[in-house]
């Protein structure tokens, strides 16, 4: 079945500000824009484990940029810093992952700290140690993410995204923009959900191949704009979309790279979906 590229996005550092982009470049990882790649940085705690929206919403509102192969950071209120990219590797934690990140800087880590008023670094992540995808979903591929929640690319239809404003209305509450879900690609020309059920997308060399549901918390209920909490799209999404076996509700397929790194994709591009069916 032939689909659109209607959206694609890169989130150079965990839980900050994406990248609208209108062509991106394909690696094993995941989507990369002018040689900075989705998710490649990452800001820790003291201890070093990963700090995210679900505890600071105002990440959302710090600003990237990728100049030159370079990551550039806007946190609200400061001047735009560039981190350093090979500071001392360190360990870091990611979920239950425990894998290593180039220490940024202290002017980066001095922004930050001040915006979070909390103690925290910035990271780059350290490919001497591969991250493995889970291999319950992703089987015997060897793939590997960077510092995503677990896979490299989350694909979300654009009907899904319809539907759901519909039933939001229906309960008197604002349509939602696509940024709530912070997904790498959109498409268009599928059913509403029906991406729970494709297989692989293929858009010339590249194939992703689509392995789980992806489970949402409260970052969806974050504005992106603003930093701000409300219960929506949780509340609803729950009364329909819940998956008693990821123990929570999902929305959007969570995807490898499995063809094609070292290509483009671009909005607009034409690609095939097949289905498990």
């Amino acid at each position: 079945m032939h689909v659109t590229v209607t959206g694609l996005n890169v989130y150079p550092v965990k839980s900050c500000r994406g990248i609208a982009c209108d062509r991106v470049d394909v690696t094993p990882q995941g989507l990369a824009i002018r040689g900075v790649r989705d998710r490649e940085w990452m800001v820790v705690d003291a201890r070093g484990r990963f700090v995210t929206q679900r505890e600071q919403p105002r990440m959302a509102m710090i600003e990237t940029a990728a100049v030159d192969g370079r990551l550039m950071l806007k946190v609200p209120g400061l001047d735009p810093v560039m981190p350093d990219v090979d500071g001392d590797s360190r360990e870091v934690v990611v979920w239950n992952a425990h894998v290593r990140g180039h220490d940024g800087g202290d002017a980066i880590a001095n922004a930050l700290s001040a915006y979070l008023s909390q103690v925290v670094r910035l990271v780059r992540f350290d490919d001497a140690r591969p991250r493995l995808v889970n291999p319950d979903y992703a089987g015997a591929t060897g793939a590997t993410t960077l510092y995503a929640d677990g896979y490299p690319v989350l694909v979300i239809g654009q009907a899904s995204l319809d539907e759901l404003n519909e039933r939001l209305g229906e309960r008197g509450a604002p349509d939602l923009p696509m940024n709530r879900f912070r997904p790498n690609v959109v498409i268009d020309g599928l059913d509403a959900y029906a991406e729970d059920h494709v297989d692989t997308i293929r858009n010339g060399d590249v194939e992703l191949t689509l392995v789980k549901p992806c489970t949402r918390c409260e970052v969806t209920t974050t504005d992106q704009d603003t930093g701000r909490r409300s219960r929506e799209p949780l509340q609803t999404l729950s009364t329909y979309r819940r998956d008693d076996r990821l123990a929570g509700v999902t929305f959007g397929m969570n995807a490898t790279v499995t063809q094609g790194a070292g290509s483009a994709i671009v909005v607009g591009d034409t690609a095939e979906a097949s289905f498990r069916f």
